[in-house]
């Protein structure tokens, strides 16, 4: 069960966003993840707790931030509800999309594991409903996605896959690349791996 912490910045100018405390692993039915996210100065500012089936499909996505709460899964494409800080007023939604995605690193994961691509498999399309920091509103993406080479690399622990994918937003043509190695993001826009215990788990 790897366990670490990624550090988030902004992609751009890379002001320091907080950090995530998380853990994942592989179980029976397919992949779950549970993160706590810290401001800079180390105050709690959300969580992530997101569980795929065996084919990388959502069957619970559980988010917080800035008092804001989703709780979402993939039934009908994917559908959510959207809670607002009184918890008064909740909103449901509904999208013909593959998935969700966000800021987590736990995204670029489930994504990686749903297209199960190789690097002789052309680019895949997919449509995602993202989740916008600070208050979690969803907005629909479509993404491209290839898998641009994978190499193994020498550890202490053994051979460790690294694969480098590289991710299009459809709407702007804008690129940037992503490496993953099993269950864990080595390096992403906005997302570094600053801590790691165990070896990532290697997902099938």
């Amino acid at each position: 069960m790897p366990r670490g912490r990624y550090s988030l910045h902004d992609p751009h100018d890379r002001t320091p966003l907080g950090e995530e405390h998380f853990h994942c692993a592989p179980g029976p039915s397919g992949w779950r993840y549970v993160s706590q996210i810290v401001t800079p100065s180390g105050d709690h500012s959300g969580s992530v707790d997101l569980a795929l089936d065996d084919l990388g499909r959502p069957i619970r996505l559980e988010l917080h931030a800035a008092a804001w709460q989703v709780r979402g899964a993939a039934l009908d494409g994917v559908t959510w509800v959207r809670t607002d800080p009184t918890g008064v007023h909740a909103s449901e939604g509904n999208v013909r999309a593959h998935a969700f995605t966000g800021a987590s690193p736990a995204f670029l994961v489930a994504i990686s594991r749903l297209l199960r691509l190789t690097p002789a498999s052309p680019a895949a399309r997919i449509r995602l409903v993202a989740f916008t920091d600070p208050v979690l509103a969803p907005r629909t993406v479509d993404q491209s996605w290839a898998l641009v080479k994978s190499e193994a690399h020498a550890t202490d622990n053994g051979p460790l896959t690294v694969d480098e994918y590289q991710v299009s937003a459809l709407d702007t043509g804008e690129q940037h690349t992503v490496h993953l190695a099993g269950d864990v993001v080595l390096a992403a826009p906005g997302i570094e791996l600053e801590d790691l215990d165990t070896p990532p788990s290697a997902l099938g």
